[in-house]
């Protein structure tokens, strides 16, 4: 089964970025993928919250939305839209990501469980939980590439939530991303290939990539990892799109041969001396 991702460099304009993802809907689907991935905030990133709050909306008003589920209906299409900041009930803003099928449907949403707040080497300093709200659940999607595992970015270091999505059927995991470049060198293949191993499932992590209008610069190397932790694709720092194939024999066969799955078991009450 073909798949596509889209490696962006989002500015400010939430038209300009989906006019991008529109014409990637499409080029998905002259390449014969039936899945296209996008990354984290996909619609917008502007790290001028002023700026910015004149593009954010609540989720049935959304121009990014609306526009790539017509995208996808149009072109027969499934999307997980990375994510998007919306307007959520409490009057904070939710990073939620989205699974609009063939038909501009949406199947599945998730709100990030784990929120970007720290203070990096570099001098970077980041404060999610100031605007956004954390998600309460998570989430695994029938897709036609399999079982879809749903996360969001600085998610990706939390080993727990992928064992539940792979203890709840996962068979692939999506990883969407705006990685900092200083965390993305250290850590962004180290973390993808162990969710992947541990997981035995495929994960598809598509990314934010070079500099942004607002001046963040993110990692890129959207990537594409099988279970046995192989890469598949890294496509490096430039925007574009890439494809390849997820192939379910390939899980059957690597947790055939290291059914860490089946073999999980609670963990007990951890005893300290």
């Amino acid at each position: 089964m073909k798949i596509a991702l889209l490696q962006m460099t989002s500015g400010v304009d939430p038209l300009a970025n989906v006019r991008t993802i529109v014409d990637a809907v499409a080029e998905a689907a002259r390449g014969g993928a039936a899945m296209l991935f996008t990354p984290e905030m996909s619609g917008l990133i502007d790290q001028n919250r002023k700026r910015a709050a004149a593009s954010l909306h609540a989720e049935g008003n959304d121009p990014v939305l609306a526009a790539t589920r017509a995208a996808a209906r149009e072109h027969g299409v499934w999307v997980h839209l990375g994510s998007l900041a919306v307007h959520g009930d409490d009057g904070r803003l939710a990073n939620r990501a989205f699974v609009i099928d063939d038909t501009g449907g949406i199947r599945a949403r998730y709100d990030k469980l784990h929120l970007f707040d720290v203070d990096l080497p570099s001098g970077e300093s980041w404060r999610e939980s100031a605007a956004y709200a954390p998600g309460a659940r998570a989430v695994v999607v029938d897709t036609p590439v399999g079982a879809l595992g749903l996360s969001i970015c600085y998610d990706l270091r939390f080993a727990a939530l992928f064992a539940a999505l792979s203890d709840a059927g996962a068979t692939v995991l999506a990883t969407p991303a705006a990685f900092t470049r200083p965390t993305g060198a250290a850590h962004w293949h180290i973390l993808q290939r162990a969710r992947a191993i541990e997981s035995a499932a495929y994960v598809v992590a598509a990314a934010q990539t070079g500099t942004h209008e607002d001046g963040r610069a993110t990692y890129g190397h959207s990537v594409v990892i099988d279970p046995w932790g192989t890469v598949l694709l890294d496509m490096g720092e430039a925007a574009g799109l890439g494809f390849a194939d997820i192939d379910p024999a390939r899980i059957a066969d690597v947790r055939a041969r290291v059914p860490v799955i089946a073999h999980r078991r609670p963990i007990p009450e951890v005893s300290t001396t």
